[in-house]
């Protein structure tokens, strides 16, 4: 019944804020909370929504008259509780000039848990990404998706600052995007060639996955180099030369795909 409530997602220090009060079933709604609930969902008063804090947990709740809501279920007592992803999908990525938001909703939509901007050596000026609208993002993206843990955006970073570290989750667990290579496995491939056992290597899963994509004009071969010596496995995509957004969707599917058939 939970799958079928309409979403809102209220982060879990205004809850705790909440359950401190002497009605915590109680809920304030912010103003566009409730517009939200009102004028987009079109519910009114007595109708039933569910409450996700972005961190696993959903509440069942009723609206309210005057921009307040009550929870039918104890904040310590959640209708539905998910554990973290038993292995975290982390995307990096040269942002595209422009659309960067229309990236990250999708990838969040994808099932990826951190999205982490870089700037290469060929990368452009993208669009900022202002943390007030990548937060708006994030959270209509999971709300509309029925995800219950929120994706994490990390401030950019240098590319050699990511390539020249052993990635999260290693051995193994770093995967490079690149073109115009022979012999290079595709990504599905490579996934594929993993199982489910800790350590990382072929036939494995690692504790976190990391796939990296390059800008538009690809990755210099110094940030190649960089990356090979500290673990990464150089990957395809495919024989075409995608766009790095394209790519981004492409892989956050790929991973997202391959996460549900290898885990329960």
């Amino acid at each position: 019944m939970a799958r079928e409530l309409r979403r809102l997602l209220i982060a879990p220090e205004r809850l705790a804020v909440a359950a401190g009060r002497a009605c915590p079933l109680a809920l304030s709604l912010e103003r566009a909370e409730a517009h939200y609930l009102s004028r987009v969902l079109r519910l009114r008063p007595g109708d039933r929504f569910a409450v996700v804090d972005g961190a696993g947990r959903l509440w069942s709740a009723v609206l309210q008259a005057n921009d307040r809501a009550h929870l039918e279920q104890p904040l310590a007592a959640p209708l539905q509780v998910e554990p973290p992803p038993a292995v975290p999908l982390a995307l990096a990525v040269a942002l595209p000039r422009r659309d960067a938001d229309v990236l990250l909703r999708m990838v969040c939509e994808l099932g990826i848990d951190q999205l982490i901007p870089l700037q290469s050596e060929r990368s452009v000026d993208p669009d900022p990404l202002k943390p007030g609208r990548a937060d708006t993002i994030l959270r209509e993206a999971v709300e509309q998706c029925e995800r219950l843990w929120q994706p994490v955006l990390v401030p950019s970073l240098p590319a050699p600052e990511l390539l020249g570290a052993p990635p999260p989750g290693s051995p193994g667990g770093g995967l490079l995007c690149t073109t115009r290579q022979s012999n290079t496995p595709l990504l599905g491939e490579a996934l594929a060639a993993r199982g489910s056992t800790p350590d990382g290597l072929a036939g494995s899963v690692p504790g976190a996955l990391t796939v990296a994509i390059g800008p538009e004009g690809g990755w210099t071969s110094q940030e190649e180099d960089l990356a090979r010596e500290h673990g990464w496995q150089a990957v395809s995509l495919g024989d075409t030369i995608l766009r790095c957004s394209t790519a981004a969707v492409a892989a956050a599917a790929l991973l997202s795909h391959w996460r549900a058939q290898r885990l329960p």
